[in-house]
């Protein structure tokens, strides 16, 4: 009797959730939540998060090789904003973790045991001035893609912080354009070097957003975070919206994207285009792309580096 009533409870009690859900609440860190939802939010705000500090690592490489003061500061505060968002985020994520016992250390530890992922861009190289305009320009455009579909997340702490990161964001993605614009109109040798980069940055944009959800398999992440009303739209709705929003950009530069087969399917009102190699993508994931371990562990250097600061303000705290 007293296990039926409790299940009644809870079924009560997800009810009343899921319709201050369905009336577009917002959910506060203390309101009670079903498990589902909170380790949703844990999984995708952590990732969010890591993935802001360890996308920062790109670009700093190019920090002491910009071509210029102006640029160098530039980059600089590009950086200095990106670890910004990650600290904020994962002020976010402890909240959540607090039930579990666990906290931001545990966080970092789940970084470097390859349990916590961080996006896949981020794994790549940065060979040139080019790539670091790139990154700016397309990237974080995707990443405001992204982003800004999830403004008005259920999660109210979540859907906050995002206003003020996608603010940064765009800034940064203008940033980029400049970057690329100031090549686009020189030389032949820095046209070309634009061309490149977008040759090897190419893949890795398309799977920016993840795979499409296959119809045939039951509920995946990505559903539950749609059910949930922490995004409105799947992965293949937002990389559409990047190829709609980036393409006549890209092509009114003179440049190629290396896709053969791209088009627009005016019938279907959507873009056709040649698939990445996901078991690629699955491999980066795991930290096994061109500067994943490389990252890694400059992450990890730095991290055990700054423990006594660490130390230092727990200490005054207690």
């Amino acid at each position: 009797m007293k296990h039926t009533m409790q299940k009644e409870n809870e079924e009560q009690k997800l009810n009343h959730f899921m319709k201050r859900i369905q009336n577009d609440e917002k959910i506060e860190s203390d309101d009670w939540m079903p498990e589902e939802y909170r380790l949703t939010l844990i999984k995708l705000i952590s990732m969010h998060g890591i993935s802001e500090i360890m996308g920062a690592l790109p670009e700093k490489e190019w920090v002491p090789k910009a071509p210029t003061l102006y640029r160098k500061l530039g980059i600089m505060a590009k950086v200095q904003d990106e670890m910004g968002h990650g600290q904020l985020l994962l002020r976010i994520a402890e909240d959540l973790l607090k039930p579990y016992g666990k906290n931001r250390e545990d966080l970092m530890n789940d970084l470097f045991t390859g349990k916590l992922k961080f996006h896949n861009v981020f794994h790549m190289e940065t060979r040139s001035w080019g790539d670091a305009g790139l990154i700016g320009w397309l990237v974080d455009g995707a990443a405001i893609i992204t982003q800004t579909n999830m403004l008005g997340a259920s999660y109210g702490p979540y859907a906050r912080v995002l206003k003020r990161i996608c603010a940064e964001e765009v800034f940064h993605a203008q940033h980029g354009e400049a970057i690329i614009m100031a090549l686009a109109e020189g030389t032949n040798t820095q046209k070309a070097m634009i061309q490149e980069a977008l040759n090897r940055w190419w893949e890795a944009l398309l799977m920016f957003f993840g795979p499409a959800t296959s119809e045939t398999t039951g509920t995946s992440k990505q559903d539950v975070t749609i059910k949930y009303k922490i995004r409105t739209k799947t992965n293949e709705e937002l990389r559409q919206d990047f190829f709609s929003k980036y393409i006549p950009r890209i092509q009114s530069l003179g440049l190629r994207i290396p896709d053969p087969t791209l088009h627009y399917d005016h019938d279907k009102k959507q873009w056709v285009y040649q698939q990445p190699d996901w078991n690629e993508f699955k491999k980066i994931i795991k930290n096994q792309g061109p500067r994943s371990q490389a990252r890694l562990q400059l992450r990890r250097e730095s991290y055990e580096d700054h423990a006594w600061v660490r130390n230092a303000l727990s200490t005054v705290n207690r």
